[in-house]
């Protein structure tokens, strides 16, 4: 028996991003973006929006919109954590945010992936690849977090660093690729 699209997609596997479930899915995401994002809303209401979608929202955690996800339902983030304004999760599957993490304007973390066959591709088939990021890590402002990195407790990645792979704890990386500093 076939799996529902959504099914593959939140287990890791290819799965169609054009198929009906998956747009259902995107669209009541893009409603709630749209209570999220609007100009005014107190930070009382946010959280209660954030809380409501998210997969774990941690006390004292803040986002400021504007904000951009795929799914909402896959993010975690932990207690006292923050993110600025302008950032994109691609939640396909799993991001776990840990407490007191910061991070910066305008940062993109992507657990979306695709086919390096150009056929899949073609065809609109993706996966995704979890992305864990620890407690009390600094992330500067537009970053970009690849898919499947796991970022370890105390890191700092530099600002405009692109994160290809994991980072140890208490490490600081920075670059394009990102690459561990003294």
């Amino acid at each position: 028996m076939d799996r529902p699209e959504l099914e593959k997609m939140l287990a890791g596997d290819l799965y169609d991003a054009q198929a009906p479930e998956i747009q259902a899915a995107q669209d009541e995401t893009r409603a709630w973006l749209a209570q999220v994002n609007t100009p005014g809303v107190v930070p009382e209401a946010l959280r209660a929006l954030f809380a409501a979608r998210f997969g774990g929202f941690g006390a004292g955690a803040q986002i400021r919109p504007p904000f951009h996800c795929d799914y909402g339902f896959n993010i975690r983030l932990g207690a006292g954590a923050f993110l600025n304004f302008n950032c994109v999760i691609l939640d396909v599957v799993s991001v776990d945010i840990g407490d007191g993490t910061q991070i910066g304007p305008g940062v993109q973390i992507l657990t979306a992936d695709h086919p390096r066959d150009p056929r899949a591709r073609a065809e609109g088939l993706e996966f995704g690849r979890p992305i864990r990021i620890g407690a009390n890590v600094w992330i500067g402002g537009g970053a970009l977090i690849l898919p499947g990195v796991t970022i370890g407790d105390g890191a700092t990645v530099g600002a405009g660093s692109v994160v290809t792979k994991d980072v140890p704890a208490g490490a600081t990386v920075v670059g394009n690729p990102a690459t561990i500093r003294p």
